[in-house]
């Protein structure tokens, strides 16, 4: 709390109402209510509490709907990815994210003729996943081999998929929720907020941790303020299960995944 006059802001206590320098302990929660120390705090508490609370619920919105950063550019088409994660393909040959569009075009060698084999449209390395289609053994040895080395070099999106793939038991790997698991809050830990998702879905399905829809929700928070539109539409789906239609809406129009509605 703070009075301000023409020359200077003089800080005052909330509990006491004393003025100062000394009046430097702000409110854990709302930041925005002062104390000359941590007793006039505790005596303060009760009278305070419903509206930090009002206010730390407003402040989490404003960070829960503000609009999220922009998906990066396609390095190949320099068109922006889409917003679904379907839309777009991790490369674990050269750590790129590629549009799906720029995946599945054909590529050119340096005389303009068409490579027959599957290969990188961005570093032109040979695609092991899918060779006319078909997979087998040495093509998902050869796919983990490179996505291990990405994980190596702490590559966020790597290891967010190398969690996919023990989640789901992909690539010949053993299905192993606990790994996926660790592999998630690493890639969270560097920066990869999409990830968040995942880790709520394993929570609100009780995927290798108990069910908790707190913790869930929490994730899902998480991961739509960081850009990601199914999370998005997850907090939505929870918001109408819970009679708050107004919030659902919300969350269902945001940019980005106006497409919900349509489901």
């Amino acid at each position: 709390m703070s009075n301000t006059s023409t020359s200077e802001t003089t800080l005052v206590c909330a509990n006491c109402g004393k003025e100062g320098s000394e009046v430097t302990n702000t409110c854990n929660k709302c930041k925005e209510v002062m104390y000359c120390n941590a007793a006039c705090k505790k005596r303060h508490r009760h009278k305070h509490k419903k509206e930090c609370e009002r206010r730390v619920a407003e402040l989490h919105d404003e960070k829960l709907f503000k609009q999220p950063p922009p998906m990066e550019d396609c390095p190949i088409c320099f068109l922006r990815l889409p917003s679904l994660m379907s839309g777009s393909t991790y490369m674990a040959c050269c750590g790129k994210m590629i549009c799906c569009g720029c995946v599945y075009a054909p590529v050119y060698d340096h005389e303009g003729s068409v490579i027959p084999e599957k290969t990188c449209p961005f570093c032109r390395t040979k695609f092991p996943r899918r060779i006319n289609r078909i997979r087998n053994r040495s093509s998902d040895e050869k796919w983990i081999e490179m996505t291990n080395k990405r994980v190596d070099m702490n590559d966020a999106r790597a290891i967010h998929s190398m969690g996919v793939y023990y989640s789901n038991g992909l690539y010949g790997l053993p299905q192993n929720m606990a790994k996926a698991l660790k592999l998630w809050h690493r890639a969270v830990e560097l920066g990869h907020a999409l990830t968040y998702c995942n880790i709520g879905v394993a929570h609100m399905a009780g995927r290798g941790v108990e069910v908790d829809h707190n913790k869930a929700k929490h994730s899902f928070e998480l991961a739509a303020m960081g850009g990601d539109v199914e999370a998005r539409h997850n907090l939505g789906y929870m918001e109408w299960q819970a009679g708050n239609m107004d919030r659902a809406l919300k969350h269902f129009m945001s940019e980005g995944w106006k497409s919900t509605l349509s489901r």
